[in-house]
């Protein structure tokens, strides 16, 4: 059987296994509405986030057959606004010697009117998937951003020399550069410290290693995954998720890290000079976030919104995993602000508008409840010692978000959130002139909070009964709040 065939009857068998799966899945109350999730089974990292000819395409991480981690496939979603989805046919698998036991993450670029996926291929040398393993760089291209073909070899066949471990350097993350292309590729040291390896083309076909681009030994983990390189604002920046990064006060308490660091980019050496990690997430459930440009030239960014090893209950009900929205990185001085993509407003239902009320205590408000929704909290936190917000409320449950004066706190705690889930993040948040700035999206089994504009943001994935859809407002000291509050649409164009 030709390769390009194997390929079509595998993508033939794994639709099919997800066709007879999805009506049931998409009927549970845990599943998104309007955040990109599988139509079944198992879902990870956000891979080719690009724009091609008019449409914006999202792949993914993909087990086409369980909602467990498995082999990998590229699940593929479209969108003409980022807001609505339509999902399209499951674009790679294995199906090469190269990639038999998996198409591990990559990106997707524009060359010459063609979409071209670029991509790991995986396979096990033996039971032990932390040293028995061959990773390779390999290339699928389409004309259509739809059908792909694989090309017949590996671009990158070997790590390179040198302190580079032999076995993990994967997630190429390729773009252009003048008249060059670069690809920076996460990496770990022979004695398991993370870096990122810069490569170099003219034509995507023959790759130039270049240099160790960037690493960190003091706390910096032990691999990074899956890099990202753009420029924004006045400085270049380095997305990567780091695993094995150590506790510091509240920062790095999940298993592994989203995180960037702002610097420069010597593109004829290949050294980055950089700061330190700064964090994208400081929620629970955030990982191997992916961005790209848009025709207006804002980063946009993408994310997991689960976590390696975490529980993950919707596995009960046949799928697993799903996106962040879509989220604007812009920068701002020192650093950058994540905030939700605009354009998300087109989702929005009737307005509930609770204006300038002030009180002490426990609070609830007519309409301001659900499970799938978007709000605005302004608060006047002159006269408060703590804010609390308790959202999808029921018997015996509740998500809540607070903040504390004493210590200029954001904790959210779904110590009470349903099923499988506990414990709680703490970031600092600073509060101008006494005014907290809190802008929520819930949908069905996840909250992702957006502070001050985006100067932080917290994301958890939460379990809780179809019927917890409360949200109370609780004022240690006298608070004075404005609400605004919507029912979302869904987002899938089945």
């Amino acid at each position: 059987m030709k390769a390009g065939d194997l390929m079509r009857e595998q993508i033939e068998k794994a639709e099919q296994s997800v066709r007879e799966k999805q009506a049931e899945v998409q009927r549970h109350h845990w599943y998104p509405r309007f955040h990109v999730a599988p139509q079944a089974y198992w879902m990870n990292d956000p891979n080719g986030f690009s724009f091609f000819k008019g449409e914006y395409h999202l792949f993914y991480q993909h087990h086409p057959f369980s909602p467990e981690w498995g082999p990998m496939y590229w699940g593929h979603v479209k969108s003409r606004d980022l807001v609505r989805w339509e999902h399209l046919q499951i674009a790679l698998a294995p199906s090469e010697d190269f990639d038999v036991d998996g198409c591990f993450s990559g990106s997707a670029i524009e060359k010459d009117g063609k979409l071209l996926a670029i991509y790991t291929g995986n396979v096990w040398t033996g039971p032990d998937h932390d040293t028995d393993l061959k990773q390779v760089q390999a290339v699928a291209e389409s004309e259509d951003g739809i059908h792909f073909t694989k090309w017949e070899e590996p671009v990158i066949s070997e790590a390179p020399d040198g302190d580079v471990h032999q076995f993990h350097f994967r997630d190429p993350k390729v773009w252009q550069h003048g008249d060059q292309y670069y690809c920076v590729l996460g990496s770990r040291t022979k004695d398991h410290v993370g870096q990122v390896l810069l490569y170099r083309s003219a034509n995507l076909k023959e790759w130039e290693f270049i240099a160790v681009s960037a690493n960190k030994k003091e706390n910096g983990g032990y691999m990074w995954e899956c890099p990202d390189f753009f420029h924004l604002g006045d400085h270049d920046v380095l997305v990567m998720s780091p695993q094995g990064v150590k506790p510091e006060g509240d920062r790095f308490h999940n298993l592994h890290q989203a995180v960037y660091v702002l610097g420069k980019l010597n593109y004829e050496t290949g050294a980055f000079d950089h700061g330190d990690f700064e964090m994208l997430d400081a929620g629970f459930d955030f990982y191997a976030p992916q961005t790209l440009e848009d025709p207006e030239g804002r980063r946009i960014l993408m994310g997991w919104m689960d976590m390696w090893e975490s529980e993950m209950p919707t596995q009960k009900v046949g799928f697993s995993g799903a996106m962040t929205i879509p989220r604007l990185l812009v920068p701002d001085g020192e650093r950058l602000l994540v905030q939700p993509l605009p354009e998300l407003a087109e989702l929005r239902k009737e307005a509930v508008l609770v204006e300038q009320t002030a009180f002490t205590g426990e609070q609830t408000f007519d309409s301001v409840s659900g499970t799938c929704l978007e709000m605005k909290v302004e608060a006047d936190v002159a006269s408060t010692a703590a804010l609390h917000i308790n959202m999808r409320c029921g018997e015996g449950e509740r998500t809540v978000l607070s903040w504390t004066r004493a210590d200029s706190k954001l904790t959210l705690d779904r110590s009470k959130s349903g099923e499988g889930v506990s414990g709680t993040r703490t970031t600092t948040i600073a509060t101008k002139q006494s005014r907290l700035k809190l802008h929520i999206f819930l949908d069905q089994s996840s909250i992702e909070v957006f502070a001050n504009d985006g100067e932080r943001v917290m994301t958890a994935r939460i379990y809780p009964k179809e019927d917890s859809d409360g949200i109370e407002f609780v004022a240690e000291g006298e608070v004075a709040l404005r609400i605004e509050k919507w029912d979302l649409s869904p987002a899938f164009i089945f």
